[in-house]
């Protein structure tokens, strides 16, 4: 066991401060990664906060891990010492269920592993996350970052990029599909890149007129304002597929009107209710909804051999890891566009 530096929290709506976490010493099948960029996720808020009811302390948070690897196990044949590599939310599960079989680790069927505040199977110890100098995790949750990848913005693709990329597969999303993403903030900014970058026509749906630039900026080709009633009935039937990354409760119906036959709506952003849905406009068109949560550890590495192929990065602020709290206070303003990552050699 080594002990290495990170930020932390001590108790529910505290600063993170500077702590000294244990990490422990690899296991056969680990590998050991100096952390390099560590992306800033809005779960991370959440959780620091306690604002979901389940964070024990003291918490480390970061699940957008970016670094090099220093040592690995003895079983270990897919990593060597200094190989770039990523983590993503996840960091163990069960391997012998069948969404684990699958390549499906987010859907466990014993529950995965979290980069933080969850459990290590094995010792039953809380997982600390990526706001570090170091971290230790099972090698098959280790991803490798392709050389054409700028790792200075990799990690958000390990989370904003994962949880739009999942839907855009799943529907088959490529030339000549029709895409509409609702919202663009961290989430909906990745959705419009990989969905441009697939060969959609991106529309982007918001309420806020002052986005239109912003949103061709990053290649959206239409915007919509869902405040114009006669613009959205003009677009009624007209998508494959919306991606709404609205985070909080929200009504989808009209977001629904939109969808064409065999349209399907994926909400990645509200993770607590949805307002009641008309079940005549999913009966209509043969409309779906569909949950998604994240990818699992094969998806996320084809994502990023994707973007290292089409250099689709997202668009990030670096700041220093002394500067998290006021990061944390713009996120929850929207200060950011659209991305915030932590240099960790600013912790070192």
């Amino acid at each position: 066991m080594t002990q290495c530096k990170a930020y932390g929290a001590a108790e529910a709506h505290a600063p993170l401060v500077p702590m000294d976490i244990d990490r422990r010493a690899p296991r056969d099948d680990d590998v050991a990664i100096r952390i390099a960029y560590c992306g800033v996720c809005h779960t991370d808020l959440h959780i620091a906060h306690n604002d979901w009811g389940t964070t024990v302390y003291p918490m480390v948070p970061g699940h957008e891990i970016v670094g090099h690897v220093t040592a690995v196990g003895a079983k270990v044949t897919g990593f060597k010492p200094g190989d770039r590599v990523a983590v993503g939310a996840l960091v163990d599960s069960c391997q012998n269920c069948a969404a684990c079989a699958d390549h499906d680790e987010p859907y466990c069927a014993k529950g995965p592993t979290t980069t933080y505040n969850g459990i290590d199977v094995l010792t039953g110890e809380r997982t600390m996350g990526g706001y570090a100098t170091d971290i230790v995790v099972r090698d098959c949750f280790v991803i490798r970052v392709p050389e054409g990848l700028d790792l200075s913005r990799t990690g958000p693709l390990l989370c904003a990029g994962i949880t739009v990329w999942t839907p855009l597969r799943q529907k088959g999303v490529g030339k000549g599909s029709k895409v509409g993403v609702v919202g663009l903030g961290g989430i909906g900014h990745m959705a419009v890149k990989l969905a441009v970058a697939l060969g959609a026509e991106v529309t982007v749906i918001t309420s806020s007129p002052g986005k239109m630039d912003d949103a061709l900026a990053l290649g959206a080709h239409d915007v919509l304002l869902s405040s114009d009633k006669a613009a959205m009935a003009a677009k009624f039937n007209s998508f494959d597929l919306i991606i709404d990354t609205i985070p909080s409760r929200h009504d989808v119906n009209s977001y629904l009107m939109l969808l064409g036959r065999g349209g399907m709506l994926a909400p990645v952003g509200a993770l607590d209710l949805l307002e009641p849905i008309h079940g005549a406009l999913l009966a209509r068109n043969h409309r779906s909804i569909t949950g998604s949560l994240m990818g699992g550890i094969s998806e996320t590495q084809a994502l990023l051999d994707f973007c290292a192929e089409h250099q689709v990065l997202p668009d990030c602020e670096m700041i220093a890891m002394a500067d998290i709290n006021s990061a944390f206070a713009r996120m929850q303003t929207n200060d950011v566009k659209y991305r915030f990552v932590i240099e960790m050699a600013s912790l070192a």
